[in-house]
């Protein structure tokens, strides 16, 4: 396996497998935070000392012949063995953090080969765990990010205080160290104008609901990542609970927009996404964020039976391939945001093309 293998291929493995109501949630992570005792934090380390804990890292898992199974074809990449552009395409595959991409002088990441398990070293803490399912999975990522959390501490000291518990480099994140998230695709409560009397009352809760990068990012495609905001003062299984009711409770709510749009408004939604697709698969030139707008509406046809002979994971795949970096590394060259919004526009009709010959 190489690094090719990520690179090139738009969405991982996990993805192709439907999760329960992938319909409407993407992906559920469990994201932990750790860092060794004894050593100071990313952002204050030396070279050598930030050196030491990849090299900590590489040897648990190396050494230990009783690794967990999901990480015995795993791959250690180091962030200084990947061009920008390398490092962009792995952000928008959501196996790296920006931070991670961006920031970390000598940061790495240990990637299991169907992407599920990504271990990220020196982004803001030494040691961040993230597991992904499809669909609506919190308690499934949540166990095997602690049997890889439980597998890691076996080798290295964690920075724990009894107090307080997992130390981390932000204040935020101390206690379990616990980042749950799930993403989800809520088109329908858009539309209707309902997700902004929803999304402040999500935050009343202690949640957060960001765009698709997390912090700081934008929501493209009507994709929400939603996720707990504290980690001190409550257990894992607490945090996890009240982020899977809550997300139930969206779910409900998306599921009750569909059915009124189709009730009330059929034939405004068929033309919408008809309209899209038709824009889609005969376009000759698209920006990113009118791609990903007329992909959610297409991701919602086909959701609701509207639109036929197109799967629901070759939307998941295009609203991958057709983010900047992922666009530059399939040409093989750099491209100006002309010649991308061209070769975007090009890509999308090939690929619903090919889905068109299956069909027939």
């Amino acid at each position: 396996m190489s690094l090719e293998h990520f690179i090139q291929n738009a969405i991982s493995e996990w993805m192709r497998v439907k999760g329960p109501q992938s319909d409407i949630v993407f992906s559920s992570r469990v994201r932990i935070a750790r860092n060794l005792d004894g050593l100071p934090f990313p952002l204050l380390s030396t070279q050598s000392q930030a050196e030491e804990v990849v090299r900590r890292v590489e040897e648990a898992w190396k050494n230990d012949k009783d690794r967990l199974a999901v990480l015995k074809d795993a791959e250690l990449i180091r962030m200084s063995d990947l061009t920008d552009l390398e490092k962009r395409v792995l952000v928008e595959k959501h196996l790296i953090s920006p931070m991670l991409a961006e920031e970390s002088r000598h940061g790495a990441v240990l990637l299991s080969q169907d992407e599920s398990v990504s271990i990220m070293i020196n982004e803001e803490d030494h040691i961040r765990i993230q597991v992904l399912f499809p669909g609506l999975q919190l308690e499934k990522a949540w166990e095997l990010a602690s049997q890889i959390d439980n597998w890691l501490e076996k080798h290295l000291t964690y920075a724990f205080e009894g107090g307080y518990g997992y130390l981390t480099s932000c204040p935020t994140n101390v206690g379990t160290g616990i980042r749950a998230s799930v993403m989800v695709h809520l088109p329908a409560l858009a539309m209707t104008q309902q997700l902004n009397r929803l999304i402040p009352a999500i935050t009343q809760v202690g949640l957060a609901v960001r765009g698709i990068y997390g912090e700081g990012s934008e929501a493209l495609g009507q994709l929400y990542q939603v996720s707990n905001q504290v980690t001190l003062g409550q257990s894992e299984e607490e945090i996890l609970d009240n982020l899977q009711g809550v997300v139930r409770q969206m779910i409900e709510h998306e599921q009750i927009a569909r059915r009124r749009l189709q009730e009330m408004s059929l034939t405004q939604l068929e033309d919408r996404v008809h309209r899209s697709y038709g824009i889609l698969a005969h376009a000759r030139i698209i920006d990113s964020n009118e791609a990903m707008k007329r992909l959610s509406d297409v991701r919602l046809g086909v959701d609701m039976g509207l639109i036929l002979g197109v799967s629901a994971n070759v939307m998941n795949e295009l609203m991958v391939m057709t983010q900047p970096g992922f666009l530059q590394s399939y040409a093989n060259q750099r491209l100006n945001p002309e010649q991308r919004d061209i070769r975007r526009a090009r890509l999308i009709r090939e690929r619903l093309a090919m889905e068109q010959t299956k069909e027939q």
